[in-house]
């Protein structure tokens, strides 16, 4: 074999999620339809049981090789004729007579696709399992773990860090069901001939249509034309783009409390072995997050040629094909190992809430401003009157590099508006948290259930 070119043939994805995309694994499917196919044409009457039963046994790779069709595709230049020769000639008797009997290529193609995606999207579906699962544990973990929100890069108001995984929790929740509700609309073949009025099929097209994908317990198109509508591929992309986003947000926020600066969380670092730079000896480096992140890129990359391959000319032209050959198996595949290595980030995550806590203090109880905020209009303050106090205060603390109670604490003097205890109470973190807790908790019963 030469060598590889494809990263994903020596660096990236899992070998169960290659082995479904492989040439073999991919004849099998091919062979399996044609199977499909001839059982249909004996269940109406259109051909010998015998012959299907000849076609049904040789219709493996134990008998039909990879080599051999390659071997006539070359001379052909076109790939189901050479699985279709290939399979005739391991057949005895007459039977070969009747492989493929009133399909078109597509018909083959577009099947065997829906058997891949299906069995692909099943480990998929794992993965987010796993994922959901993991991040769940964490949830509960940190429920009371306190950490400084950010927006837009700037400390805001104390969260916990569970919250933070309650809401990765419910997004991979949402892509679930995302997932489950598509699979009616994705797990889609054909059997109509050329142009999608199965002609060619003769008077039992519909019935024949019916057993075949019956039996490969797939949905049927319900107008084709030589092609499954790619709208629906069009659906499996977007699916798959919208899980990729999701998972380069939570490894871009990983990255980034990983900061040296921030230090909040990190990757595990396997100490004895790993190297973080073949120059820098300190480093360790949120590799797998980084991974993940320019992965997830190449996946939703694929949604500009998805969307334009559904623009066919008239019944069909030939775009798609080249396309899809790269589109379809390598969005499963690496949705299926960014999901994978997430769970695997998220499972051996190092939470440092020391550093969290820290980090709160870098800002001197600015992010409890809003805290202090609520007390006043708690005592009767107007909201307008308050937030501008306490705008003022904050702005005068930073400048002079004060701690907001100290700066309160004088204007407090001056104003006499709370006392020492409700200014305490205020400017403990773990005191503003509102609803975090409950939040947290419907999450996980919801999860649980």
């Amino acid at each position: 074999m030469d060598d590889p070119i494809c990263p994903l043939d020596y660096r990236y994805g899992r070998k169960e999620l290659k082995e479904i995309f492989g040439e073999k694994r991919r004849l099998e499917y091919l062979l399996e339809v044609e199977a499909a196919l001839s059982r249909a044409h004996a269940t109406v009457g259109n051909i010998p049981k015998s012959a299907a039963d000849e076609i049904t046994k040789k219709a493996s790779t134990k008998f039909v090789n990879v080599e051999r069709v390659k071997k006539i595709e070359q001379e052909t230049k076109h790939d189901i004729m050479a699985v279709t020769r290939a399979l005739a000639e391991v057949c005895v008797g007459d039977a070969g007579k009747y492989i493929h009997l009133g399909a078109t290529s597509y018909d083959i193609v577009d099947t065997a696709n829906a058997l891949q995606i299906a069995e692909s999207t099943e480990y998929i579906r794992k993965d987010l399992k796993d994922l959901r699962n993991t991040l769940l544990s964490l949830a509960k973990k940190h429920k009371k773990t306190v950490m400084v929100g950010r927006t837009h890069g700037q400390h805001t108001i104390p969260i916990t860090f569970g919250l933070k995984m309650a809401g990765y929790a419910i997004e991979i929740e949402r892509h679930m069901e995302r997932l489950f509700e598509s699979k009616s609309r994705l797990l889609i073949g054909k059997l109509s001939g050329a142009v999608g009025t199965g002609a060619a099929l003769g008077k039992n097209a519909f019935k024949l249509q019916e057993e075949m994908l019956k039996e490969l317990r797939l949905g049927i198109e319900d107008v084709a034309t030589q092609i499954v509508c790619r709208d629906r591929y069009n659906e499996l992309l977007g699916v798959l783009c919208n899980i990729s986003t999701s998972v380069e947000k939570y490894a871009t926020e990983i990255r980034n409390l990983q900061r040296d600066e921030i230090g909040e969380v990190a990757e595990a670092f396997e100490a004895k072995k790993q190297v973080g730079s073949s120059t820098m000896p300190h480093k360790k480096n949120p590799i797998t997050c980084e991974q993940i992140c320019g992965l997830a890129r190449i996946v939703r990359g694929f949604i500009i040629p998805t969307y334009e391959n559904s623009i066919q000319w008239h019944e069909r032209d030939l775009c798609n094909s080249s396309s899809e050959r790269f589109i379809i198996p390598h969005s499963l595949i690496l949705t299926d190992w960014i999901l994978y290595q997430m769970n695997t980030v998220f499972r051996n995550l190092k939470v440092f809430p020391e550093r969290m806590k820290k980090n709160l203090e870098i800002s001197k109880g600015l992010p409890m401003a809003e805290s202090l905020m609520t007390t006043l209009i708690g005592k009767g303050i107007g909201r307008g009157d308050a937030h501008e106090l306490m705008r003022k205060i904050s702005l005068k603390a930073a400048s002079e590099n004060k701690s907001l109670k100290e700066v309160f604490i004088q204007e407090n003097k001056k104003l006499k508006l709370l006392t020492e205890k409700d200014i305490n109470y205020a400017l403990k973190p773990e005191n503003y948290l509102g609803a975090t807790e409950k939040i947290i908790d419907r999450v996980i019963k919801r999860l649980e259930r």
